[in-house]
C-alpha cells in the first residue's frame, strides 16, 4: 500500500505521516503546522495538509500522540485550535503576499508559481467571490492561491479574516474529527492509515474534478 501512495505523496518519504510521527515523534505535531502554514499561502499547492489532519486527528485518537497534557479530548481540542490558527496564519501571509505584489504575480509562469494556477484561482474567487475562501479550502490547487488572489484583487481586509476563519474551521474541524471518530470507533486504522489517507485523497480529487468539468464544460 506504501508504494501505491508513494507518486501521491510525490516520491518524498517524509510526506508520509506514519514515517513522519516514527522519526518525529510529538513534533509530528508541530512540523504539520509548518506544512499546513506553507500550504495554506506560500505557493506549495502539492503539500499534504488533508492527510496531516485526518492523520493527527486518528492518531490522538489511538493514543500514538499526545501534544498537550490533559485527557485526549482536551489534546484535540487544543490541537484544533492551534491547527485552525496555522490554516488562518498561512491565508494572511498569501493574501498579504498578494495585496503587496498585486497582478506582476501573474506575469511569472515557472514550476511551482505557474500562472495556470493563478488564472484557474482567479476564475474560481470570480465565480464564488467570497464564499470561494470556504470553498477553496477543499480544492487542491486552489486552496493555495485562493487567498494570494484576494488579496491582488484588495479583497477588504475584514472581510478576508472572516471568511479565511470559517473556512479554516470548517476544513480543520470536519477532517481532523473525522481522522479522530474513525479512529476510535476503527481502532485497527492506526495500522493501517494508508486506506484511510487513500480514501481521503479520492475526495479531495472530486470537488476538484467537479471544478475542472465545469470549466471544460463552459470553454
Amino acid at each position: 500500500m506504501h508504494a501505491m501512495l508513494a507518486p501521491l505523496m510525490l516520491g518524498i518519504s517524509w510526506l508520509d505521516p506514519e514515517k513522519m510521527l516514527e522519526s518525529l515523534g510529538p513534533a509530528f505535531f508541530w512540523v504539520s503546522l509548518l506544512v499546513i502554514v506553507v500550504e495554506c499561502g506560500l505557493f506549495f499547492p502539492f503539500l499534504p495538509g488533508d492527510t496531516l489532519l485526518v492523520s493527527i486527528g486518528l492518531f490522538l485518537a489511538s493514543d500514538e500522540l499526545s501534544v498537550f497534557p490533559g485527557p485526549v479530548l482536551l489534546d484535540l481540542a487544543l490541537c484544533c485550535v492551534v491547527l485552525v490558527g496555522a490554516a488562518i496564519l498561512g491565508n494572511v501571509v498569501g493574501y498579504e503576499i498578494g495585496r503587496w505584489v498585486g497582478p506582476r504575480l501573474y506575469e511569472h509562469d515557472g514550476k511551482i508559481l505557474k500562472r495556470d494556477y493563478f488564472e484557474r484561482s482567479e476564475k474560481f474567487f470570480d465565480e464564488h467571490g467570497r464564499a470561494a475562501l470556504v470553498i477553496g479550502r477543499f480544492v487542491p490547487v486552489v486552496r493555495t492561491y485562493i487567498t494570494v488572489v484576494a488579496g491582488a484583487s484588495k479583497l477588504d481586509r475584514t472581510r478576508f479574516f472572516l471568511w479565511s476563519l470559517v473556512g479554516a474551521l470548517l476544513w480543520v474541524l470536519s477532517i481532523t474529527l473525522a481522522g479522530y471518530f474513525l479512529g476510535d470507533a476503527f481502532p485497527e486504522l492506526a495500522k493501517n492509515i494508508d486506506y484511510l489517507i487513500l480514501g481521503l485523497l479520492l475526495l479531495t480529487i472530486i470537488p476538484a474534478g467537479i471544478h475542472w468539468w465545469r470549466e471544460r464544460s463552459s470553454d
